[in-house]
């Protein structure tokens, strides 16, 4: 194997550095892991307002209901099931949907296997279950308060399930799996931060299987990863927001004409290279905003505009609302009681 730029290794650290990149920019940010026993005498309500979530099934079996879903969706031990942004929706045994449930409380992660510190639905999630009906899930949200602005994430189903015997047994996904399932409940030294990484792992892993098994003949994200010119001038835009970037600039670090870069981005995109360096720079301009001081001077300035005019006008024609708006309307939004405190 020769190991040079196009090398399989190379390629999996740029995939996985421009999606860390998309992930941070928009917003992410982890709020609730558990580990959940159920029983029949237990259902599970998630608010998801927001947010992303996600649900691994390692023991037994287990029911997704929703009121968009046709019917509930099964999941068997090793399946994952991801839901997108706002999807609320109940856990159970049972495919008849439940009449009672417990609401899973809103927390930032505080503890292996705990989302708020104490034991609520994880009672019985052990190597030991009962012999009545059982089933064990690792349930994780994550959240972008604003809208995000990426067309990958933009593009995500509402439901999207990763069946565990379609995968290879040695693939990311099983493994982290296990290595979460194991780790959860452990006390050992340093269970905390190997959970928090196998959590963003098994997330990242799951949005890279749906990237790849999304319709092939479409353009998006897994066809401009795959493209490695395209690839090259994706990782420049991300890499450096704040560069007058030209079509020609950008062909020529790519190895290709204008014409050539032009017609081969929106071949993998679906968009032109300068819009979506746009849209990159203005859910960094959001990212900004939120969590900096920094003078519109400033943040324009950093993501790639001469003045606070030109990027205001930019700004609010792409969100809607004016920077001043939108710094005024994320500072009273901090005081809701759904809004995750802590960035992953």
């Amino acid at each position: 194997m020769k190991f040079h730029n196009s090398c399989p290794i190379v390629h999996i650290i740029e995939v996985m550095d421009i999606l860390s990149d998309i992930l941070h920019v928009a917003g992410l940010r982890r709020r609730l892991l558990d580990l959940h026993a159920l029983t029949p005498e237990t259902a599970l309500r998630f608010p998801c307002d927001r947010s992303f979530g996600l649900h691994a099934v390692t023991r037994g079996r287990a029911f997704v209901h929703a009121p968009d879903l046709d019917e509930p969706l099964a999941l068997q031990a090793g399946d994952l099931v991801l839901m997108a942004r706002g999807c609320a929706h109940q856990l159970s045994l049972d495919r008849t949907t439940p009449t009672h449930s417990t609401t899973m409380a809103i927390a930032p992660f505080a503890g292996a296997g705990l989302a708020d510190g104490t034991p609520s639905s994880r009672a019985g999630a052990d190597d030991n279950p009962p012999t009545q009906a059982y089933a064990q899930v690792i349930s994780a949200a994550y959240q972008f308060w604003h809208d995000p602005l990426h067309p990958f994430l933009r593009s995500l189903p509402p439901w999207f399930v990763v069946r565990g015997h379609s995968l290879p047994p040695l693939s990311a996904l099983p493994l982290t799996i296990g290595l979460l399932d194991r780790e959860l409940g452990d006390e050992g030294l340093g269970a905390s931060s190997a959970t928090l990484g196998l959590l963003d792992a098994l997330f990242a892993f799951a949005l890279r299987e749906i990237a790849q098994r999304q319709n092939p003949g479409a353009p998006g994200l897994h066809h401009a990863i795959a493209d490695r010119p395209i690839r090259q001038v994706l990782t420049l835009m991300h890499g450096n927001l704040g560069h007058s970037w030209t079509l020609e600039e950008l062909g020529q670090q790519a190895g290709l004409s204008r014409s050539a870069l032009a017609e081969r981005f929106r071949n993998a995109l679906g968009d032109t290279p300068l819009n979506h360096l746009r849209t990159l720079r203005m859910q960094k301009a959001m990212q900004l905003l939120a969590n900096t001081r920094q003078s519109l001077e400033q943040i324009a300035q950093a993501v790639g505009y001469q003045d606070a005019f030109s990027f205001s006008k930019v700004f609010k024609r792409t969100t809607g609302q004016s920077p001043r708006q939108f710094r005024e309307q994320d500072a009273a939004d901090r005081q809701s009681p759904y809004r995750a405190k802590e960035a992953s």
